[in-house]
């Protein structure tokens, strides 16, 4: 069921959630309606509540059901004109290359480092503004995100019935049907072995609206595993598995057992960063999503995707030998 795409200044409307649109965030299928809206505008009408969910006030975060009736106000977009930029030729084309599996329902990427998972917050176009522009007319998800500073496997995709699958895997028992694996130059001497951090994580905000994630009680439950691979340059590369998907996880538990991620300019140590830098060439976080691991049809299709440690960390570890 597809509805209109919404003029450039409408009256508000209700709009009831269609079966295809089952499990949808709320914020995504108010994207879906609100075509050419930038994601911070959507927010914001959340926020105010000048969107509402069967008569409510609801977060940009709700599922939705079906039937659920959601009342989007009128919006004023921007020109036509802006609507139709496209995305710079060669980030179109960084995001072309950067592809590293495609079938008929999801297509992963190797995320590049500086590239956004999508628009909004000052960023004009992300991730999946660029996939839509290279495949026009395709149906493209974001199935979850990585910070715009982390490098490494992405998952889009291409069948509303996928992302269905995959948003309810990362949803049940805090996202233990899908397995995510990382790899992370942590500053100084980890111990041996495996260490496990678990530690709930709130997320708050700033001055400017800058999100911010420390440890607190008050937080959601948040689970990491680091285990130390190699010792480099009296730093320690480390693979980090994750059983929950907490915005900044790793960055902050690092910061947590006091051994942050090099190269992170928030929740980092800045005299470590600028030697890290002057030694190693270190521009930037130097995190990385190395595969993810799941099976859908109800667990008959397994997949194992993975995404290359990319040269420019490559190049910082062959530095701190």
């Amino acid at each position: 069921m597809t509805q209109p795409a919404v003029p450039p200044v409408s009256g508000a409307r209700v709009v009831q959630v269609p079966e295809d649109r089952a499990g949808q965030r709320l914020d995504n299928f108010l994207l879906g309606h609100l075509k050419g809206a930038p994601r911070s505008l959507v927010y914001k009408l959340v926020r105010s509540g000048q969107v509402r969910v069967n008569g409510g006030r609801a977060r940009a975060e709700r599922r939705l059901d079906v039937g659920d009736e959601v009342r989007i106000p009128p919006v004023r977009l921007e020109s036509q004109q802006d609507q139709r930029r496209s995305p710079p030729k060669g980030m179109l084309a960084a995001l072309e290359a950067a592809i590293v599996f495609e079938d008929a329902r999801l297509l992963a990427i190797n995320k590049p480092a500086g590239i956004a998972s999508h628009g909004g917050s000052g960023v004009s176009f992300g991730v999946i503004e660029g996939l839509r522009a290279l495949r026009p007319g395709a149906t493209l998800e974001l199935v979850h995100r990585l910070d715009r500073d982390t490098s490494g496997l992405m998952v889009i995709a291409k069948k509303r019935a996928a992302l269905t699958e995959l948003q309810r895997l990362l949803r049940e028992d805090h996202g233990a049907g899908i397995e995510k694996r990382y790899l992370a130059l942590l500053v100084g001497r980890l111990p041996d072995g495996t260490l496990s951090v678990d530690a709930p994580l709130h997320v708050g905000l700033r001055q400017g609206g800058e999100r911010h994630v420390q440890v607190n009680p008050a937080g959601k439950p948040s689970l990491s595993h680091f285990k130390v691979l190699e010792r480099r340059g009296g730093q320690s590369y480390c693979e980090v598995r994750i059983d929950t998907g907490r915005t900044h996880q790793i960055r902050v538990h690092a910061q947590h057992i006091g051994h942050p991620v090099a190269g992170d300019d928030k929740y980092g140590d800045a005299a470590a960063n600028k030697r890290l830098r002057e030694q190693a060439g270190l521009k930037r976080l130097f995190l990385h999503a190395a595969s993810l691991e799941f099976a859908l049809d109800g667990g008959k299709t397994p997949y194992l995707l993975n995404a290359p440690l990319v040269p420019e960390l490559i190049e910082v570890l062959d530095r701190l030998r």
